[in-house]
């Protein structure tokens, strides 16, 4: 990340006077000085005079860097009076119309610009130095840097309509590299990007990552009780994996949208290329995430030598009895002590625990036992598919009242986490301030996430079947955009009138596995007022 002189200028280090523009340049001049060089009165100033007039003065009244001083003084001026256009207007990455991008031959300078000290006066020498000034989105403020070769390369690119693959292709890089320069220009403001257009039509609320939960394998160490598939299916072919990688890069692209990778399975190290993936992913400038069981120390670090997963999950069901006799004995043990080798290295981590009528009473006990183990612990409820149609949901009473312990215990449980989207329901009830639900927008179902099976089987969420297609045999975009994707994007039309909806929906999943329609009835365990 790039480091910016990102400040207001306050009004104790500019002299309001009689020239506003130069307060710096007229300081170290002088008064007498700066009379007899620029010799017109402020309302007849031309200000883009100054600098010639400074570097045209014989006199030795002044340093020989001051004009280039009044240069950059001239470009805060000019940004200062720019307009920036809101990202809701945009309509293609652009550079900031208040950017002004300054060639001086003096080097050091920037410094003299905020408070000047005299020692910053005696660090300034001759060089060619690239300055960038311009004005910060949203808050105005004026913004100055020390222009860097990646700086120019992601401006070239804007003005040129370069693509992040030439670009890389053409300096010998990933196209991660190239993204992240763009990105930085995104974040310092240099750069104005779109808001991204992954938007939901009935809240026209907008998704800034685009996750794919790619089941590589089903192929497993586990044989959890509850799992939702535990169907024979192939590996997912590697050929196409590298063309959907490409897919999902261009999908996100164009939606001014970050893309993610959430690799699950079955346990997604089984599949015979996953470091390969891994690492493709990673160079196509893709968001890594694991969704796994645990693993031994050379298999993270090979990972880390890769990218740091933006988060790895695990799963955890209850206390030590319980847990192992859902997922394999000796499971409680050995993912505890993983969760505490993922910390030790840095990786994010998080713990999700499947809910059932038997182990709610065992979230808080557990918690306490997570306590500096991992960064969070949160819930999924069951839904009555595959294996998990053997166990008990839990009954509507019941859940309510542990929704209300729960966020009861949130105060003195840090490690607890919020996603359940019913939540919101409470808090409301409550006065207290809403989360973004189960994947940031409520029901993320085909909006903001897909699921890919092994297979090539595209579902709206992994937990209930909510087939769209197969990727094997369309692309990306056509699943997207299909009509019964669209279906579960808009979510249960019970829940179209409900204020709550932007950030609930309720679960599709607690929906189906209730054996009601999904698409017109309202989650089973919602209590809120119709």
């Amino acid at each position: 990340m790039f480091k910016s002189d990102c400040r207001p200028l306050g009004a104790s280090e500019i002299p309001q006077k009689e020239y506003p523009i130069f307060p710096i340049t007229r300081k170290l001049l002088g008064e007498s000085a700066w009379y007899r060089v620029v010799g017109e009165p402020h309302d007849r100033l031309r200000p883009e005079t100054v600098p010639q007039l400074l570097a045209k003065d014989t006199a030795p009244s002044h340093p020989a860097w001051l004009p280039a001083l009044a240069q950059l003084e001239l470009a805060d001026h000019l940004a200062s009076l720019t307009s920036i256009p809101p990202a809701d207007t945009l309509d293609s990455l652009r550079l900031n119309p208040s950017l002004q991008l300054i060639t001086v031959a003096w080097k050091n300078l920037l410094p003299v610009l905020t408070v000047p000290h005299p020692q910053d006066l005696t660090h300034i020498e001759p060089g060619e130095e690239t300055i960038l000034v311009w004005c910060e989105p949203g808050s105005g403020r004026l913004c100055r840097e020390k222009a860097l070769p990646g700086h120019l390369l992601a401006i070239k690119m804007v003005i040129e309509g370069i693509t992040p693959e030439a670009a890389a292709q053409s300096g010998d890089v990933t196209i991660a590299t190239i993204d992240r320069l763009l990105l930085d220009g995104i974040r310092t403001g240099i750069l104005l990007t779109p808001v991204s257009r992954i938007k939901r039509k009935i809240d026209r609320t907008a998704a800034d990552v685009f996750s794919l939960q790619w089941h590589l394998t089903q192929t497993c160490d586990l044989t959890c009780k509850h799992c939702y598939d535990r169907s024979h299916r192939a590996d997912f072919p590697f050929d196409r994996a590298l063309s959907l990688l490409q897919e999902l890069r261009d999908f996100c692209r164009h939606r001014f949208a970050q893309p993610q990778i959430s690799f699950t399975g079955g346990n997604p190290l089984f599949h015979p290329h996953f470091f390969e993936l891994y690492q493709l992913a990673a160079d196509h400038g893709i968001l890594t995430a694991i969704l796994g069981n645990a693993t031994d120390r050379s298999t993270l670090e090979r990972m880390l030598a890769i990218q740091r997963p933006v988060y790895y999950q695990v799963s955890l069901e209850g206390l030590e009895p319980h847990n192992d006799a859902i997922r394999g004995a000796g499971n409680f043990r050995r993912t505890v002590a993983f969760l505490s080798l993922l910390t030790e290295l840095g990786i994010p981590n998080l713990v999700m625990l499947t809910l059932t009528q038997h182990n709610m009473d065992q979230v808080l006990p557990l918690a306490k036992e997570l306590e500096g183990i991992t960064g969070a612990l949160t819930f999924n409820r069951l839904a009555l598919f595959g294996e998990g149609a053997r166990l008990a949901a839990p009954s509507r009473d019941d859940y309510q009242a542990f929704l209300h312990t729960y966020l009861a215990a949130l105060a003195t449980h840090p490690v607890l986490a919020l996603k359940d989207s019913l939540l919101n329901s409470i808090l409301e009830q409550q006065g207290a301030p809403l989360f973004g639900g189960c994947t940031g927008f409520g029901c993320g179902a085909a909006f903001n996430f897909l699921a890919i099976l092994s297979d090539g089987e595209v579902h709206a969420c992994r937990k209930f079947p909510s087939p769209l297609g197969s990727i094997l045999e369309q692309p990306l975009e056509t699943i997207y955009h299909s009509d019964k994707a669209a279906r579960y994007r808009d979510g249960s039309s019970a829940c179209s009138d409900c204020r709550l909806r932007p950030v609930c929906g309720g679960c599709m999943a607690a929906t189906a596995s209730a054996g009601n329609d999904p698409f017109t009835c309202r989650d089973p365990y919602c209590t809120r007022p119709a």
